[in-house]
Formats: structure tokens, sequence, C-alpha cells
């Protein structure tokens, strides 16, 4: 098992940057795909970018592709969410989650989740 604990949210205005980062307990951490999800008030959660175990892989969402940037440190069993140009369509909790096999952008194939984030951008 993992356990997940997601900081560095915060209220930003439109068109900074901010950097989320999801530090694991556990051996196991570098087995798994792990991934960023985000829900803001009356809305389903919404994938927001996944990386593979040996972070040779990223995916994310049209929303988001070339502003934000998934990246780990297996040897700090850390992963990260580098976070520019934001909007204010980006606010909303963002949660970190993690899961054996390969990665996934539905957040119901997931198995492990952080208490989530909040991340402000004010226009």
């Amino acid at each position: 098992q993992v356990q997940l604990v997601e900081s560095g949210g915060g209220l930003v205005q439109a068109g900074g940057s901010l950097r989320l980062s999801c530090a694991a307990s556990g051996r196991t951490f570098s087995t798994y795909a792990m991934g960023w999800f985000r829900q803001a008030p009356g809305k389903e959660r919404e994938f927001v970018a996944a990386i593979s175990w040996n972070g040779a892989r990223a995916y994310y969402p049209d929303s988001v592709k070339g502003r934000f940037t998934i990246s780990r440190d297996n040897a700090k069993n850390t992963m990260y969410l580098e976070m520019n140009s934001l909007k204010p369509e980006d606010t909303a909790v963002y949660y970190c989650a993690g899961r054996g096999g390969g990665t996934r952008d539905v957040w119901s194939a997931y198995d492990y989740w952080g208490q989530g984030t909040q991340v402000t951008v004010s226009s």
C-alpha cells in the first residue's frame, strides 16, 4: 500500500504558476503509475495528468496540455505537477492518485488517493 499527501496549493493570479507535490509513503511508489485529478465545486472529478512508473510516459488532456507538466522522483517517493499560465477555470481541489499497472485517465481506475490541495486562480 501507499499513502499520499499533496502540498503546494494556494491562491495565485491568472497567468501565474504553482508547483504541486505528492509525497508517498511505502516502498512500492516506484512501481505505481501516478496521476493528478481535480474537482471543482459541483463538477465531476477530472483527469489532469498521468505518468508511468518510471516517468518515461506522460499524458494530459487538451485542457492543460502545454501548460502543466507532471514528473516524479522515485528516489524521493515524490510526484510533481508544474502548473503554468494558470486560468480561473483551473480552480479546484487537486488530488494525486496511484495505481498498480499502467497509466489511466479515469479516476475510478486508481486505488490510492491523497486528501487533496486547493488551488484557486483569481482573475
